[in-house]
């Protein structure tokens, strides 16, 4: 066994379940986060970036609390039944053993990764007490000019909601000034959206290359006596650290003579206000403290208290700041060049010309917003429609669908508001197209909008053509450097056709598209996709090869899972790419056999949804925006393209084969939820992201 294979093995009682039809989603869910815990522990990645995984698996788990504990939570609050109780206090009591060993784990990484980074000449301070006296003078200058302007603390007087003032996306220090008859508490906001969460230090003469990076909330805790001495009175004042995670589900308001935006305006304001479900404190903290936190802030004994080392918010760390050597990062890859896009001045000639596929990072997401700029001002197009379901901060999307609207062209975008944790930033974006000119749809009431479409309508030769995009990621510049996705650019008129009918259907929801290509959640997804399942059970069953190959980020739902267990019963080979939760489990020999799960988790995202059926030696390949969960096929829109092109067909193949070689940073996903790594046979390692960009570098290189 390798290192790091050694360094990840999990003692089998670790992620063990009881026996059961289907895995739990959060048992799994926490699966799918030891794997990202695992890449900090990776030995072959970078140090820094170890780091920043740290900061992801930390991410990861605020998202958990906020939905997946608070929705079992809820459930014991609401169910009157004796039985679901006993079942979800019997879940919460896994989630919590799960979480506590997880816990552990990453408190000894930390530990590895900073004695790690001191051999590698920077050092992460655990407080301020080995800082030198010049640092010191530095630090006080720096605390009064870059933190204290953004210091507001919140005095905790017996009349005040405590609960009210605070907000789950921030991390505070509980502040206790004694006097010896009387203690005073506070709480003072870590403002890191402001100042960051880094103070990297002056270097000192006689530290050679060393660098010193104190944590912000240490810098605070040492300037306490600025803050508090010239309003209050104290023999002794102490700070320790702590986060409050809420309850993320929006409550909206019935009422229809509300506007939608005032709703979800609303439904978000309430969100800041809601139930708590999570506690997260140093473990350094004292008795009557964690006490006075759960008495002001509302914790019930359903919540969730961890005591943990004194570094709170670990979320940030994904932007930790590397002040040593370029190795401890990963090395960028060169942008892969589209020779199809290149070869042509226009994007309309070059889409004309063949399909095209971009597969993102390898791609540059630039290419997709250079079609909407010469889209902008190009006097032959007429028309734009784009859904929107999350976009990144001064988005040259936005940019582009503003100057259209200014140059006269007809700009029509369907805003998903209910975009998790981006709803205010959707009502916002929705507000500001309104302004200028464009029309905006907020799609079906009941339906989330979670497709990834944009057709361009451009006169041409007397008639309207239309080209269209479909793709399985959102348009958002930041996502598409790191997340990877498909999108395919076509003139195809019998699919540009459909995709229109999926915004008309948007629009009236009451019409039913005919789709003859395009596969669309909710109105022909799940018997779409029982089609295909059953016509390679019926190749098997005639004793020709059959088999399918699926990629999805979730795979979750019921009657998908016992479909794919009936087509390996039947002998059909099943080779499933599942990045996050996997509910599915095998129960005969010939479903184990015959159903081969894998995870990758690497540097990038894996994030493209991806389904190719054998069928019978002429591949039916398809992208999609879907994943394998009931929601995205029962309760949102979601679309399917096929692949016609030959070449994109078989390039998206390709890509697939080699994720399915990658020994370097694939997991077997089973029953026992181990996250083995997929055993290295002789022969050379495959990191498929890697070889992946080599492969698209080589192909994308000619002409198509």
């Amino acid at each position: 066994m390798n290192d790091q294979q050694m360094a990840t093995q999990v003692d089998d009682a670790d992620f063990s379940v009881q026996k059961s039809i289907e895995m739990p989603r959060e048992i799994s869910w926490l699966s799918f986060n030891h794997r990202v815990l695992q890449e900090a522990e990776d030995k072959s990645n970078p140090l820094i970036e170890r780091m920043r995984f740290l900061g992801i698996f930390s991410s990861n788990m605020d998202e958990f609390f906020r939905v997946r504990v608070a929705d079992v939570r809820r459930q014991m609050l609401l169910t009157n039944y004796t039985d679901s109780i006993d079942q979800s206090e019997h879940l919460l009591s896994e989630i919590h053993s799960k979480i506590n060993q997880l816990g552990k784990r990453f408190d000894q990484i930390y530990k590895v990764l900073r004695k790690d980074l001191l051999k590698k000449n920077i050092e992460v301070l655990p407080n301020t007490d080995s800082m030198s006296e010049s640092q010191i003078i530095w630090l006080k200058n720096y605390y009064r000019t870059n933190i204290r302007p953004f210091l507001s603390p919140i005095i905790a007087h017996e009349e005040m909601d405590l609960q009210l003032s605070l907000n789950d996306n921030d991390f505070y220090l509980a502040v206790s000034m004694n006097t010896g008859t009387k203690t005073t508490q506070a709480v003072v906001e870590v403002p890191t959206s402001d100042t960051g969460r880094f103070v990297v230090l002056p270097k000192e003469k006689n530290q050679g290359r060393l660098r010193q990076i104190l944590l912000l909330e240490d810098a605070i805790k040492f300037s306490l006596d600025d803050i508090f001495k010239t309003a209050f009175e104290y023999e002794s004042i102490t700070a320790h650290s702590f986060k409050m995670t809420r309850d993320a589900e929006l409550n909206l308001s019935d009422e229809i003579d509300e506007s939608l935006l005032d709703k979800m305006s609303s439904g978000i304001h309430k969100r800041l206000t809601a139930e708590p479900v999570r506690l997260v404190y140093d473990k350094e903290m004292p008795e009557d403290m964690v006490k006075f936190l759960k008495r002001r802030l509302h914790f019930t004994s359903f919540d969730s208290f961890i005591p943990s080392g004194a570094t709170r918010n670990f979320r940030d760390f994904i932007g930790m700041p590397n002040v040593g050597l370029a190795s401890l990062e990963f090395t960028s890859l060169a942008s892969v060049p589209s020779s199809s896009f290149d070869s042509y001045d226009s994007a309309f000639e070059a889409i004309s010309a063949k399909d095209i596929l971009l597969y993102y990072p390898y791609h540059s997401f630039d290419y997709f917003t250079e079609w909407l700029r010469q889209a902008s001002f190009d006097p032959k197009v007429t028309a734009i429609y784009i859904n929107l379901y999350r976009v990144a901060k001064n988005s040259k999307v936005i940019g582009a669908l503003a100057d259209a609207t200014r140059n006269g062209k007809k700009v029509s975008v369907v805003v998903e508001l209910h975009a998790r944790f981006d709803e205010k930033n959707n009502v916002d974006l929705a507000r500001q197209l309104q302004t200028l000119g464009a029309r905006v749809e907020f799609g079906i009431p009941s339906l989330k909008v979670h497709s990834k479409l944009c057709v361009i309508e451009r006169k041409e030769k007397g008639r309207i053509k239309r080209y269209a995009h479909t793709g399985t990621g959102n348009f958002h510049e930041k996502n598409a450097r790191i997340y990877t996705d498909y999108s395919l650019f076509t003139d195809h008129p019998k699919i540009t056709r459909e995709v229109m009918e999926v915004f008309e259907f948007i629009k009236y929801s009451y019409r039913q598209p005919k789709l003859k290509h395009l596969i669309l959640s909710p109105v022909n997804s799940r018997q779409r996709i029982n089609q295909l399942i059953d016509h390679e059970i019926a190749l098997a069953e005639a004793g020709r090869k059959a088999g399918f190959k699926i990629k999805v980020n979730n795979l979750v739902d019921a009657q998908i899972n016992e479909k794919l267990c009936a087509a390996a019963e039947a002998g059909v080979e099943i080779k499933l790419i599942v990045r996050g939760m996997c509910t599915l489990k095998t129960h005969t020999p010939q479903q184990q056999k015959n159903i081969q799960i894998t995870s990758i988790i690497d540097r990038f995202l894996e994030h493209a949804r991806v389904m190719i059926f054998g069928n019978d030696g002429d591949p039916k390949v398809f992208i999609t925006s879907a994943d394998l969960m009931t929601r995205n096929i029962d309760f949102r829109v979601e679309v399917g393209i096929p692949i016609y092109d030959v070449d994109l067909k078989q390039q998206i193949i390709d890509v697939f084969d080699i994720q399915l070689k990658d020994n370097v940073k694939a997991r077997v996903v089973d029953n026992e939820q181990k996250n083995a790594y997929v055993k290295r046979r002789s022969g050379r390692n495959i990191r498929s992201q890697i070889s992946i960009h080599n492969y698209l570098m080589k192909v994308n290189s000619l002409p198509q």
